[in-house]
């Protein structure tokens, strides 16, 4: 058994643990290997392991990987901030997009998204600590946001996201998890069918399927540690 096998074994196993500790079913959580900054052939490997969602931070060494690994039926997130001059580039390449949190880019990759492809799945990351620097919308400034994205017809709106501060502080963690399925609760209420909390990462990933995750982007804890890509930033290396 290879180290990226025993590692997604391990994770699997952790996840099902977390589930059933929550009083969930495991089939209702699913993980994300983000394989950002690893070759395609670590992703061929997880692959061949039975793992089919797959997390890239990077359009362009996205795209690389998913143009190299075309036929394996992979899954591909699109996970952080997006520029404007990459949303083609994701729009055509990626089917899930977790890092939404302007109406500017959600409106170009609703423009971009080619008409053969089915909508591209979103979710609203959302900044619940306000933290200075740190992407994602004001929780006071989702609803807006939600209704803005919900009217694009090449997007459908399937939740929220977050990345919580850097903490050892499970009961913060806790709470910034509960926040978040608080907002999407709201939403629903107010006739959304939001499915979708993408929450939790290596270090807090059992803790916020505890707290309704639905996805969980684990990186490190599957793949290993991994080098700093150039221009990435703290929120995009807590995988």
């Amino acid at each position: 058994m290879t180290t990226i096998s025993a590692n997604l074994q391990a994770v699997r196993a952790r996840v099902s643990a977390a589930a059933h500790a929550a009083g969930r079913d495991a089939a209702a959580v699913g993980l994300v290997a983000v394989s950002k900054t690893w070759p395609a052939a670590a992703v061929a490997e997880a692959a061949a392991c039975g793992q089919r969602a797959f997390g890239e931070n990077y359009a362009q060494e996205g795209v690389q990987k998913v143009r190299e690994l075309t036929g394996l039926g992979l899954e591909w997130h699109f996970i952080g901030p997006l520029q404007s001059n990459k949303t083609q580039l994701v729009a055509e390449h990626f089917d899930w997009v977790h890092g939404l949190e302007r109406e500017k880019i959600a409106a170009r990759l609703s423009a971009q998204r080619p008409a053969g492809l089915a909508p591209l799945q979103v979710c609203i990351q959302v900044n619940l600590g306000l933290e200075a620097g740190k992407s994602g919308v004001a929780p006071a400034d989702v609803q807006a946001l939600a209704r803005a994205v919900a009217k694009l017809p090449g997007l459908r709106l399937r939740g929220l996201m977050c990345i919580p501060e850097a903490t050892d502080n499970t009961e913060l963690l806790a709470r910034r998890f509960g926040e978040l399925a608080a907002l999407r609760n709201a939403l629903n209420a107010e006739g959304y069918a939001l499915d979708t909390l993408s929450m939790g990462m290596s270090q807090d990933f059992e803790l916020a399927i505890a707290c309704g995750a639905t996805l969980v982007r684990v990186g490190s804890a599957i793949f290993g540690s991994r080098a700093r890509s150039p221009g990435s930033a703290r929120e995009k290396d807590r995988t």
